[in-house]
């Protein structure tokens, strides 16, 4: 039997497919005493040619059973009454779920239950508490009860329907991760909601050699997806949850090796050097990232030696994830200074002898790091440092030492700006909170107290960190971006090229790169993103880094006051390392326009400027620029600057750009409870 499903059903189900819905707040019946039909309808099935039957709803009669289950249906305000009535606390949702599991865990007792329930609920509260069986179960399933009462029926459609809807989404749009809400692109694009940009697809045939190798990589990501839950997703991870990781880990292992292996046999023989792209969609680039993240976990068990043998085999690959050896150089080269001396075989030398061989190999091992072209420059930074600590240690004389005076990272301009703190009791936050300095009756961030007192000298400016100038260099590369290159762009849906995040993006479009950098240091910077907005404003057309909330005005004076020098350079370091250019971008970016006249900051008094200020402004205008660009990286007391946001100070700093270092001191301490 086939039935016709109403298309709204589709949509609601495709817009979360994966979570209930109640029935009686769908809209589609005016009696509650039509629910049980509604889900019959839905769980209509139809008999495969082999006898086995598929369903397309699911109900929740059946298959909620457990009481996270249930209380992830409820609203704030239904799961704030059960809370309420539990003796529970929390702040929003999560606190209170997470609150709410855990209290009906440990309960003791059934001291929960009101003279107000029914008597089928007392009656059964009494002969439990005379056979003395309260249970977690029996406490469990009276809030099961209570909550499915508070929701009604619901639906979902079957874990079957979901997981073809899945498998479409892969074989088709080229998905290479999965979330929950992994259609959601596709059905905002096909109902006008998302708009992509116009390009050549250049559809490849092979993505997948057999269905095997798809329905692996399926279960490749839905396993990284679980593996990023544990460990970045749902606060510190525990030791039991780590553990797990562990399992996992020795479960992909040996598959792993064994796809190394056969991925180098046809970049050997086949790819030749062209199976970048497409390696993406292999089993094993899931599987890299998932022993990346599996290394980790070994430091964290102190299983060093094991550790130390992952990261070796890493490095020995250079196929998957090249843009993390650098991390890995690192890692092991402080292995083997710290830890291998006690953990590998003396071979008869004594102790002190077997630390010093083992310091050499480690600065072997940051020798080769630097020498790597697949290390990426944000690592050469501590590796160096590693280097000099090492050739010290091992007393080596100073004529062979290794010297890197000349690639110093320059160090950003100091200021100081004081506020009032506001010091919270019991609070586990690692986020300071200040008074703002604009409105005192208003509490903010560190970054946005700075970004006032910036506000009070003259200066304009967002926290914002990397976001910005993505968004300028989406408006800048947009031509280029979407300039046809054979297999990057394998669906209608792509933000940005598949290449766009690998070493491959630059070498691919050397003379496009080079001719738009030419003529953004010859001032066209502002005809170019007037082009962009004018063409795509009114859809809103995604591009990658493109953040449409920045004000228009803002972004176009921001290109008028940026050195055309300045601002070419810092393009083209993302043009050839976006991916690795995410952080470490200061948190401030500020901007100032003159007045072409007096020289003053537009819309600020600065009748106290001096002369020299006044001349250095005045050969910022006969440069061509209306103001000036300046980068601010916030630090509290005990803030230290991380390397990645030394080498992006020392890029801007080369480009020109003025970058201070802001220390934020508070002048009065105010508590709250």
């Amino acid at each position: 039997m086939t039935t016709n499903y109403d298309v709204s059903y589709v949509r609601l189900f495709l817009r979360k497919a994966s979570t209930w819905h109640r029935v009686k707040k769908l809209g589609y019946y005016n009696d509650i005493a039509d629910m049980d039909t509604a889900v019959i309808e839905l769980q209509t099935s139809r008999s495969s040619p082999s006898g086995n039957e598929y369903t397309f709803a699911d109900s929740s009669k059946g298959n909620i059973t457990t009481l996270e289950d249930a209380s992830a249906l409820l609203l704030l305000d239904e799961l704030k009454t059960v809370a309420k009535e539990a003796k529970v606390q929390g702040k929003n949702k999560t606190e209170l779920l997470h609150a709410f599991r855990r209290t009906s865990k440990r309960q003791s007792g059934l001291g929960f239950l009101k003279r107000s329930d029914t008597n089928e609920s007392i009656t059964s509260v009494e002969s439990e508490s005379d056979s003395g069986a309260s249970t977690p179960q029996s406490r469990d399933a009276y809030y099961l009860d209570k909550i499915m009462a508070e929701t009604g029926l619901c639906i979902r459609l079957s874990s079957e329907v979901r997981m073809l809807f899945d498998r479409v989404h892969h074989v088709f749009y080229r998905s290479t991760e999965w979330t929950e809400k992994s259609l959601t692109t596709i059905i905002l694009a096909r109902i006008s909601r998302w708009t992509f940009p116009k390009y050549l697809v250049s559809r490849s045939t092979n993505i997948f050699a057999s269905r095997d190798i798809l329905i692996e990589f399926e279960t490749a990501i839905r396993t990284q997806f679980r593996v990023d839950n544990i460990l970045e997703f749902n606060g510190t991870p525990t030791k039991d949850t780590m553990h797990t990781v562990l399992e996992i880990f020795d479960e992909i292992y040996p598959r792993w090796r064994v796809l190394l292996k056969e991925e180098q046999l046809k970049e050997d023989t086949v790819y030749a050097g062209e199976g970048a792209y497409l390696r993406r969609f292999n089993p094993a680039w899931v599987y890299t990232r998932i022993v990346h993240k599996s290394a980790f976990v070994l430091g964290r068990f102190k299983q060093h030696l094991r550790e130390h043998t992952i990261l070796t085999e890493l490095l020995d690959q250079k196929l998957f994830h090249t843009s993390r050896r650098g991390d890995w150089y690192q890692r092991r080269a402080l292995l083997e200074e710290h830890y291998m001396y006690a953990l590998k075989p003396n071979e008869g030398r004594s102790e002190e002898v077997q630390k010093r061989h083992w310091k050499r190999i480690s600065l072997q091992t940051c020798e080769t790091g630097l020498e790597d072209p697949l290390t990426h420059l944000i690592y050469h930074y501590d590796l160096q440092k590693r280097v000099m600590k090492l050739e010290k240690a091992l007393r080596i004389p100073k004529r062979i030492q290794h010297d890197f005076s000349h690639v110093r990272l320059a160090k950003p301009v100091e200021r100081t700006f004081y506020g009032t703190q506001i010091i919270t009791e019991n609070s586990t936050s690692t986020k300071t909170v200040w008074v703002d300095p604009a409105l005192p009756t208003s509490t903010c961030s560190v970054e946005s107290m700075c970004l006032s007192k910036y506000r009070s000298l003259g200066w304009k400016g967002y926290h914002c960190e990397s976001s910005l100038i993505r968004t300028l260099f989406a408006a800048l590369f947009h031509d280029v971006l979407f300039t046809y290159v054979p297999n990057v762009f394998q669906t209608e849906y792509q933000t940005c090229p598949l290449d766009l995040h690998t070493d491959t993006f630059y070498p691919c479009r050397l003379s496009e790169v080079n001719m738009l950098l030419n003529d953004i240091a010859n001032g066209k910077a502002r005809e170019i993103v007037e082009a962009f907005y004018n063409k795509h404003e009114v859809t809103r057309t995604c591009v990658v880094g493109f953040d449409w909330s920045f004000d228009k005005m803002d972004i176009l004076t921001i290109v008028d006051c940026w050195s055309t020098e300045g601002l070419s350079a810092v393009m083209k370091v993302l043009a050839q390392e976006y991916a690795n250019r995410g952080g470490g971008v200061p948190d401030l970016f500020l901007w100032m326009e003159f007045d072409p006249v007096t020289f003053q900051a537009v819309g600020a008094d600065e009748s106290s400027i001096d002369d020299k200020e006044i001349q250095r402004r005045k050969d910022i205008i006969s440069r061509g620029q209306k103001g000036e660009i300046m980068f601010s990286e916030v630090k509290s007391v005990n803030d230290r600057l991380s390397d990645t946001q030394r080498m992006w100070i020392d890029v801007l700093t080369g480009a020109g750009i003025r970058v201070e270092l802001c220390h934020a001191y508070n002048i009065m301490k105010r508590t709250t409870k």
